[in-house]
């Protein structure tokens, strides 16, 4: 095996505050790595826009092993993990491609397994969570909640708790790469591009150190992103509701026509009123939100603006993000 040229694997973690995490991932991956034959790997960390020691714990890292081994993007600000994902993935150079969270609950033990579903044939090979155990309940039912709903909503069906922890080909990486939004949800687009995946099962683990970014507020908006960016579902269902909302105001007004040809006129009624004005106000308001969401998203990608912006780097691809 060693006069074999050896698989090149790049591992991209996206970072934000993981100070504590960031040399016991290294350390994780690359014990997984020495065990293995026949791959080389580099660890591309992306560093988005922490505040804390990450960035110095990352070149530390680099300093130690070399570039070769250890690959970081640094942002200018935090820009989020849409962009941090991309980032890396855009950098990767390897023949096989691993995205997985810096905090270690994508275990790395799992890579070889990883490994054997690529060189039986899958383009990819990814992980979901068997159990949420240790997990907030309502965070629990949220989750499960909204990939319910996406499915039922969208082309494109998604595993339910999948996780971002992924390894493909290089194959399906370009084409993944070759998706220009710049609003983008990765886990969507893994599907949207096809190819054959493998999915393993894997026990919620809790972080290494530190505490989850990622607030009730942040999920929530991730979670939109996400029905946005796979489903024009919602602007249909705006039709719809306002086709029904007509057709109860013309029953209505029907029965109120009947009712007073039969009863008369009378001059009680301003409760309805009230109520209707008040329904049908919030009604407006609620598709004008809807179709607001859409149009927000055509426009923050009719600016072209690029996904993040890069402060520093010692990776190979440091121009044109």
């Amino acid at each position: 095996m060693a006069d074999m040229k050896k698989i090149k694997v790049d591992v991209v973690a996206p970072c934000y505050n993981e100070q504590e995490c960031v040399p016991l991932f290294y350390g994780a991956v690359s014990g997984v790595f020495a065990s293995l034959g026949g791959y080389d790997f580099t660890v591309t960390y992306v560093d988005d826009g922490s505040t804390d020691g990450t960035l110095g714990a990352i070149k530390r890292l680099a300093e130690e092993h070399g570039p070769s081994k250890v690959k970081y993007i640094s942002f200018s600000r935090n820009f989020g993990k849409e962009a941090a994902i991309y980032a890396g993935l855009k950098s990767a150079k390897g023949d096989l491609v691993v995205l997985m969270d810096a905090d270690l609950q994508h275990p790395p033990s799992l890579i070889p397994e990883m490994l054997a579903a690529i060189e039986s044939g899958y383009d990819s090979c990814a992980a979901y969570r068997g159990n949420r155990k240790g997990e907030a309940p309502f965070r629990s039912f949220l989750a499960g909640r909204f990939y319910g709903l996406l499915n039922s909503m969208s082309s494109v069906e998604m595993m339910p708790s999948a996780t971002d922890f992924r390894m493909m080909t290089r194959k399906m990486l370009d084409a993944v790469l070759s998706l220009g939004e710049t609003e983008r949800f990765t886990k969507g687009l893994f599907q949207w591009v096809g190819f054959t995946t493998k999915w393993i099962e894997f026990p919620n683990v809790p972080r290494a150190a530190g505490r989850t970014k990622f607030s009730f507020f942040a999920l929530f908006k991730y979670a939109v992103n996400g029905f946005v960016a796979f489903s024009t579902v919602p602007l249909r269902l705006a039709s719809v509701i306002g086709a029904f909302t007509v057709a109860a105001a013309f029953a209505y007004m029907i029965y109120e026509f009947v009712k007073a040809a039969f009863f008369g006129v009378k001059t009680a009624g301003f409760a309805t009123t009230v109520i209707l004005i008040l329904f049908l106000g919030g009604m407006i308001i609620v598709l004008l939100g809807i179709i607001g969401e859409y149009l927000a998203r055509i426009y923050q990608e009719i600016k072209k603006r690029p996904v993040y912006v890069a402060r520093e780097t010692n990776a190979e691809d440091d121009g044109n993000y």
